[in-house]
């Protein structure tokens, strides 16, 4: 049972929270300042990245859920001629790509590959404490049980700043396909391998997104694994190939490097935090974000200024997070309530989140996706959450692209899913479709979880979600590990 803050504790925990993310935006400034990438946070509201890799041509196919991406990561390693080169925060050689009655195991057709072409894996080494998973020595075990015998070379990256890792998910196949996403190769912490359909399987379920790349830009992705590869063990890869360039979409990778990681990029870069930030500047109707974790201070003050200052009565605010997020109860430190209390209940402000159901059961849908989508013509789509450790501590890798065919069916297929509504409904006025749909159908199911009744859909308003949400916590822990 939730027990509510006096009044007098209220007020003093909004204004240490908002001291301390005050201090903590200060601190992020200063670095980037230090650094030379001020522009990050300053370079305006036209939703392009003016630093790192250039747009370049692609073809993009989004695959969501693990159902539809992990059989397609299966089909193209089994078709790879010249090399493999997949790279990931953590990689469990056990895990099955495919399910049934020949599951393809990621160990067995690594180790087959192997045999006829170079098969690079690159990981996190894992924590240095055990107190987190995976730690380094469970790591290192997994490493040796996949490599021995085999001709995997699998590299450990302990490249990383302290209590941070590298998250990115990348697989790039003989240098014409590379996927890139926020599936990881592991169950640790819950099967990734779900549908569409969410069907409950009294676990944990999963959603999620990745994206399948062709063309031109597949050569980024490469070249990036290279650096890494470079950096981790002393090895120059060949040049990148260059794809075809027939490819119909204008599409960037963008990426978090902490400075001071790698010797190829001493200064870092934040060019997805500098994406985030131009284009939700420059938002005019639609806000869209699934992730598992929103808490960057940044991101937020974007959103509580739009909520504050609509650009149009049109605008809205549209969040789907997990119920419950891995490291605890609270997976935005406080963020909901600061955007209620922007909204001002006006109503442009919306958070879900997901449940599989079965009769009178409900098993929490884990929301891992990475996904933004502003207006119907910016989409995002990569490893990275919206909270600091992505933003500007751990290494991540993010598409992003301004073709509005592709942001709007990409919306349109995730909100047909999420509502569990055929395509032509979530087809008119995304407005329109948040007040009528994703409303009453949330609002809803949430009087039905919180009277113990079966649910009759999977879509949920987040509960707790209030002005007096607890605000102190949150950006302390931000202040101490967020660094």
């Amino acid at each position: 049972m939730r027990v509510s803050q006096p009044r007098i504790v209220q007020v003093v925990d909004r204004r240490l929270g908002r001291v301390i993310t005050g201090a903590v935006v200060a601190h992020h400034r200063r670095r980037l300042a230090r650094i030379g990438w001020s522009q990050a946070l300053d370079g305006g509201a036209d939703g392009a990245s003016q630093r790192g890799t250039p747009s370049r041509r692609g073809s993009l196919e989004v695959l969501v859920d693990g159902a539809e991406a992990l059989p397609r990561m299966a089909k193209e390693l089994e078709g790879a001629r010249l090399h493999v080169h997949l790279a990931g925060w953590h990689v469990e050689p056990g895990f099955a790509l495919t399910r049934g009655s020949a599951p393809t195991v990621l160990r067995n057709v690594l180790s087959r590959l192997a045999e006829r072409i170079d098969v690079r894996v690159l990981t996190w080494a894992g924590a240095p404490l055990p107190l987190f998973r995976p730690s380094r020595g469970e790591v290192q075990r997994l490493r040796e049980s996949a490599c021995a015998g085999t001709r995997i070379r699998w590299a450990l990256d302990a490249k990383e700043r302290p209590l941070h890792c590298h998250h990115e998910k990348t697989i790039v196949i003989d240098d014409r396909v590379a996927f890139v996403g926020g599936i990881d190769l592991t169950a640790e912490s819950g099967d990734r391998f779900d549908g569409n359909a969410h069907v409950s399987r009294a676990d944990v379920g999963w959603h999620d997104v990745a994206a399948r790349l062709t063309g031109p830009v597949v050569a980024d992705v490469a070249e990036h694994f290279r650096m890494r590869w470079r950096e981790v063990t002393g090895e120059t890869l060949p040049a990148v190939a260059s794809g075809d360039d027939a490819a119909e979409s204008m599409i960037r990778i963008v990426r978090t490097v902490p400075e001071h990681i790698y010797d190829a990029v001493p200064l870092g870069e934040f060019g997805i935090l500098e994406a985030y930030a131009r284009a939700l500047s420059g938002a005019q109707e639609l806000v869209y974000l699934e992730s598992q974790f929103l808490w960057s201070p940044e991101i937020a003050a974007i959103l509580q200024e739009k909520l504050r200052r609509p650009p149009s009565d049109r605008f809205r605010l549209l969040v789907v997070l997990p119920s419950k997020p891995s490291t605890g109860a609270d997976d935005t430190r406080g963020v909901l309530a600061e955007l209620v209390e922007a909204d001002d209940g006006r109503g442009r402000f919306l958070a879900c989140t997901l449940y599989a159901r079965e009769g009178p059961f409900a098993d929490p849908i884990y929301v891992h996706a990475k996904v933004g989508i502003v207006d119907d013509r910016w989409l995002t789509i990569g490893s990275a959450n919206l909270n600091d450790h992505s933003l500007f501590n751990d290494t991540e890798v993010n598409l992003v692209t301004d073709d509005r065919r592709l942001a709007t069916e990409t919306r349109q297929r995730l909100w047909a899913e999420h509502l569990e509504l055929p395509l032509a409904e979530v087809s008119g006025d995304p407005t329109s479709i948040i007040d009528e749909r994703w409303k009453p159908t949330a609002a809803e199911q949430l009087d039905r979880l919180t009277a113990g009744a079966p649910l009759t859909h999977r879509l949920v308003r987040l509960p707790h979600v209030s002005r007096v949400s607890e605000r102190l916590l949150g950006p302390l822990q931000g202040l101490l590990v967020d660094g």
